[in-house]
């Protein structure tokens, strides 16, 4: 049914979009795009995957306090939340740990990092996005970062001022260990070292502003969404979109191209304000691609075009500060005032 909206859509826009492109090309900079050359970032970055995978059997016993003093909290996010083995207070947990290091696929995960991931690079991408944090949230702390292997479990996980990397959940669509677990290609496309950034500036947006009860219908859960990726965008705006909101070029170009048609869809079919919760996720979630519009469209459209909404906002609206929009839940009043016109 989308489709025709689609070919109704595309032949309407064309000469706009011809004046559209000669507009963009004129505008002034993307405001998100600032200097933080002199924004100081003390960023403390602790490698559990080194000090874990390089114990001996033989001293596991003897090197778990010192692990767990070391690592603090992460320690027992590690054991407990990312590998369930539980925690250090276990009879067996020496034991469990110890299989956990001289298993083979851990042993041969370690060897696939150290080649896939370089953490000299990693460290400069992530002062770079935490210089923008320090910038917009000059009162908050920069989170300890905890790398870890995880035996393929949990990407990223954040807790009180830490966040944990799986560093093992990035070793590119091609890895051998995905294919064999049989991870749809959908989700191998975002699992490499481009998105680690990304993903742990998603994480951190989402711990520290929560989905709340007023995100009840699909509209409100698309803005709030958008916000996320807004807040993505602006710690690193010279990322691209692509990798922003995890989506392929083409899903992307798809995305441009069909905006009306998808808006028009949701409106006519009163989607926007639906409260059905498997409704809201056939346009939320992740997936190969969104049904209700076409096996071309990316999953998760719906959070694109909330996206473009909180960026036409800003747009709007060049007073409002980054903090300003993190902490407003009234999005009704964001499209209302975002000027929104796919």
């Amino acid at each position: 049914m989308i489709r025709r909206y689609f070919k109704m859509f595309r032949m309407k826009r064309i000469v706009g979009l011809v004046f559209l492109v000669l507009l963009l090309t004129s505008c002034t900079r993307n405001p998100l795009k600032i200097n933080v050359s002199d924004v100081p970032v003390s960023l403390r970055i602790k490698h559990l995957d080194i000090d874990l995978l390089k114990t001996k059997p033989e001293l596991m016993l003897s090197e778990i306090p010192k692990l767990k003093n070391n690592y603090g909290d992460f320690f027992d996010i590690f054991t407990y939340r990312m590998i369930g083995i539980g925690g250090s207070g276990q009879e067996k947990f020496p034991e469990m740990l110890n299989s956990f290091v001289s298993d083979t696929l851990i042993q041969q995960l370690k060897t696939s990092v150290s080649e896939k991931i370089d953490t000299i690079r990693l460290r400069k991408d992530l002062e770079t996005a935490f210089k923008h944090y320090k910038h917009y949230f000059p009162g908050k702390d920069i989170p300890v970062i905890y790398t870890c292997i995880s035996g393929l479990n949990q990407s990223v996980v954040t807790a009180d001022k830490l966040i944990g990397l799986s560093l093992d959940k990035y070793l590119g669509i091609e890895s051998p260990f995905y294919e064999r677990l049989g991870m749809p290609v959908y989700k191998r496309r975002n699992m490499h070292p481009a998105k680690i950034v990304p993903d742990m500036m998603y994480a951190l947006a989402v711990t520290e502003w929560p989905k709340t009860d007023q995100a009840n219908n699909l509209l409100s859960q698309m803005i709030q969404e958008g916000k996320i990726i807004y807040f993505v965008d602006a710690m690193w705006p010279e990322l691209h979109d692509t990798l922003k909101i995890g989506f392929t070029k083409k899903q992307l170009d798809f995305c441009k191209k069909d905006e009306a048609a998808m808006w028009t869809y949701l409106a006519e079919h009163k989607l926007l304000f639906t409260t059905d919760h498997m409704n809201i996720k056939r346009f939320i979630d992740d997936g190969p691609y969104t049904a209700a519009f076409s096996e071309e469209s990316p999953a998760r459209s719906a959070v694109w075009i909330g996206w473009q909404i909180v960026r036409s906002y800003m747009e709007q609206h060049p007073d409002v500060k980054l903090p300003d929009l993190m902490n407003n839940n009234d999005f009704q009043s964001i499209l209302n005032q975002s000027g929104y016109q796919p």
